[in-house]
C-alpha cells in the first residue's frame, strides 16, 4: 500500500528517510554522498512524486521505491 509521505509526521517521515538512506547495500556511486545531501535528495523525490512509500502489511516494512519502478514490479 502506498503511504503519501505528507500523512506521516515530520520526524516518523525523518526518521524513515534517514534509515532508507543509511541501509546496507546502498550505493550512491563511486563518491560519498554526505547524508544530509542524501536525506535531501530522498525528500524531493517524495515531494516531486518521483518516489512514494510502500507499506507491506504482510511484513510491517516500509520502503521507499521510484514510481517508475512501480509499473515494472
Amino acid at each position: 500500500m502506498i503511504i503519501p509521505h505528507r500523512d506521516l509526521s515530520p520526524d516518523t517521515l525523518d526518521n524513515l528517510i534517514s534509515e532508507f538512506v543509511t541501509r546496507d547495500g546502498t550505493d550512491y556511486g563511486e563518491v560519498e554522498t554526505p547524508l544530509a545531501r542524501r536525506i535531501a535528495q530522498v525528500r524531493q523525490q517524495l515531494d516531486s512524486g518521483r518516489a512514494v512509500i510502500l507499506f507491506s502489511e504482510s511484513t510491517g516494512q516500509c520502503n521507499i521505491v521510484e514510481k517508475d519502478k512501480l509499473r515494472d514490479a
